[in-house]
């Protein structure tokens, strides 16, 4: 936690900001430990204030370190007094706040030069340190034990919404608080559904099935996707799947630290286009992910940024014909230096059940 302070205060060294509010749950649980849902920090040069309300203090205090840990729940009236003790005439905030907690600090900062700022903290998360990649690792082994596990569960007649509350419980059972979104389990026709939610459809003889589910362990997060075939599959469905397959893993045969955004999305994205599928593939490559399942950095065509040695990544390419089936395969991967680790094991071979 301390060297994600110095960052934070390296940053706002480098931005000449003196003061800089946290608003975030999860930028605040990533700079202090605490979590919970009423919480604000304030960093300045010279000190770092956590304020919380009396429900969460005894915790508070239990499990913060270095920081002051004040109880209040009018934290706006704690920053003005550390701002006037400081005599600083400037706060940086983060401007995914409400327009009504604007106007509250405007009320409260009248003579405070309020200066917005996007993705602080968000920016030094998206480099995982040693902590967050082990646990980051155990959340992709329960899912991908779940994944396993569910291969004996899947047969004609269940539900969709049967397997997804099967994944959702196993990945409890074996330890995760939760899941990290709402679980996708699409059948046949729905499985052209890059997003379609587990429903009360019946899982028939020659559907495609999409999974794509992930947990919540210790506060991290998995994301994986694979697509099974119930009874049989067509020659069609088998070679857009190889298709998927190669793109997917000429991703990981080339992600690197020092990667372009554009490239990443590309190197798959050119595989799946020369097949002729290139229309069909309809969202980016993948995502950062961490504390949220979708974080910066994300990818698009004309993005010049580089990916950078830590970051966790997904790698989910697709095709989706609309109203016949649709084939995703997804798995994290964790960039460094001369290349990448995938973090998800389960198998990726085109499985028939």
């Amino acid at each position: 936690m301390q060297r994600r302070l110095e960052n934070l205060r390296q940053h706002m060294q480098e931005q000449g900001l003196a003061a800089f509010l946290v608003t975030n749950l999860k930028n605040i649980y990533y700079l202090t430990g605490f979590w919970g849902t009423a919480g604000t920090v304030l960093v300045t040069a010279e000190r770092q204030v956590l304020i919380t309300d009396d429900r969460y203090i005894t915790y508070a205090q239990s499990v913060v370190k270095g920081f002051e840990v004040v109880s209040n729940r009018d934290a706006l009236s704690v920053v003005a007094q550390v701002l006037k003790d400081s005599n600083l005439r400037e706060l940086a905030f983060e401007d995914e706040v409400s327009v009504a907690y604007y106007h509250a600090m405007q009320s409260v900062f009248e003579s405070i030069d309020l200066i917005p700022t996007t993705d602080v903290v968000m920016g030094l998360r998206m480099v995982k340190d040693a902590g967050e990649l082990a646990t980051i690792q155990r959340a992709c082994q329960i899912s991908d034990q779940a994944f396993l596990d569910a291969l004996d569960f899947i047969k004609p007649g269940k539900t969709e919404l049967e397997v997804a509350n099967f994944l959702d419980f196993r990945m409890r059972e074996m330890g995760a608080e939760g899941v990290s979104f709402d679980t996708i389990a699409a059948s046949g026709f729905r499985s052209a559904m890059p997003h379609g939610r587990a429903s009360n459809k019946v899982i028939e003889v020659g559907d495609a099935l999409t999974l794509d589910f992930g947990c919540l362990y210790n506060h991290y997060v998995s994301d994986m996707t694979r697509t099974v075939y119930i009874g049989s599959v067509s020659d069609e469905e088998a070679e857009i799947y190889q298709t998927v397959l190669a793109a997917n893993q000429a991703l990981i045969a080339t992600a690197k630290a020092g990667m372009e955004y554009r490239e990443f999305d590309g190197v798959p994205r050119r595989v799946i286009e020369r097949a002729g599928y290139g229309a069909y593939f309809t969202h980016g490559i993948g995502h950062g992910m961490g504390l949220d399942v979708h974080e910066p950095p994300y990818f698009r065509q004309t993005a010049t940024d580089t990916i950078q040695a830590g970051m966790v990544l997904t790698d989910e390419p697709g095709i989706y014909l609309e109203g016949r089936y649709g084939v995703r395969i997804e798995d994290d991967l964790l960039i460094t230096e001369t290349g990448c680790e995938v973090l998800t094991s389960a198998p990726k071979e085109l499985i028939v059940l």
